[in-house]
């Protein structure tokens, strides 16, 4: 018998946030609590049709401030597993029996942040964290280091009721080597939440990813936000999350412009299979590597 689970990715345009009034701490949490409403009825969705894992876009419960470069969006950031968003997800893990990835703006102290996911089991349990390792700062309207600190976690995996999953949240898709440690951490699927708009990166967006999955023998699910945001408007987040199998074939895509769910059903025995035939794994060759984290 197939082991097979179904997988969901949620794909959704940002509420506007203008420069009226858009940046104090009761209108950035009106946008958070808009956000969360909205993910909550695609979850209810994703329960409907059977999902056992769902996984939301990066810093889903807000825009993608990272566009300028003001301390108002600190007031955003909550604790994980001890804040607000993160308790209220683990109730809704728990009612609909659904493994839940959770990527928010981390607090762990006063001047201390993160850009991170929070991955809580089918049973409401609070499994861990990864943080984003790789933050960007580049022209133009991608200053993350002034918001993030690098991930300090490493690569972990976590073992949930269906499938054991790691996480990478944007930007570290064009870092191989991570993509590498999950593979040999143990990662069945991989999920990337992320925030990329059409433009210089698009054309690895669909490269990439599938690239990581035929070298690891993983499924990747890779989710992008849709739709612009102002006030800034950097460019048009291009939707398009996908699932791809373990040979790096898309098998499921959404849509360049609309918000989506993203549903499909993973077949964990085609892991075996591919890795079976491909033994990347047995033929690396580790001690030839040192020079890599040398230089």
């Amino acid at each position: 018998m197939a082991n097979i689970v179904k997988c969901g990715l949620i794909q959704t345009k940002n509420e506007i946030v203008s420069k009226e009034g858009g940046t104090d701490p009761a209108a950035i949490q009106k946008i958070k609590d808009a956000m969360l409403e909205k993910h909550l009825k695609f979850t209810k969705q994703a329960h409907e049709q059977g999902v056992k894992i769902l996984c939301y876009q990066e810093i889903f419960n807000g825009p993608y401030f990272c566009a300028e470069q003001e301390t108002c969006w600190y007031e955003s950031a909550e604790l994980i597993p001890d804040g607000p968003t993160i308790k209220k997800m683990q109730e809704v893990a728990k009612e609909y029996q659904m493994v839940l990835i959770v990527p928010i703006y981390e607090k762990e102290q006063t001047g201390v942040y993160y850009n991170t996911a929070a991955v809580i089991d089918a049973d409401g349990s609070y499994l861990g964290k990864y943080r984003k390792n790789h933050i960007p700062h580049v022209a133009p309207g991608f200053w993350e280091k002034f918001y993030f600190r690098p991930g300090n976690l490493g690569y972990p995996v976590f073992k949930t009721r269906y499938a054991t999953i790691g996480v990478y949240i944007c930007y570290d898709r064009h870092f191989p080597e991570g993509a590498r440690a999950l593979g040999l951490n143990g990662a069945e699927i991989v999920f990337n939440p992320s925030a990329t708009v059409a433009g210089l990166s698009e054309y690895l967006w669909k490269l990439e990813q599938p690239a990581h999955a035929a070298a690891n023998g993983y499924f990747i699910g890779a989710i992008n936000r849709v739709g612009t945001e102002e006030p800034w408007n950097i460019g048009q987040f291009y939707g398009t999350s996908y699932f791809c199998n373990p040979r790096g074939q898309i098998i499921k895509e959404a849509s360049r412009e609309g918000e989506e769910l993203v549903v499909a059903d993973l077949d964990l025995d085609q892991i075996k299979e591919v890795r079976n035939t491909w033994q990347f794994f047995r033929d690396r060759r580790p001690e030839t590597y040192d020079e890599l984290v040398k230089l």
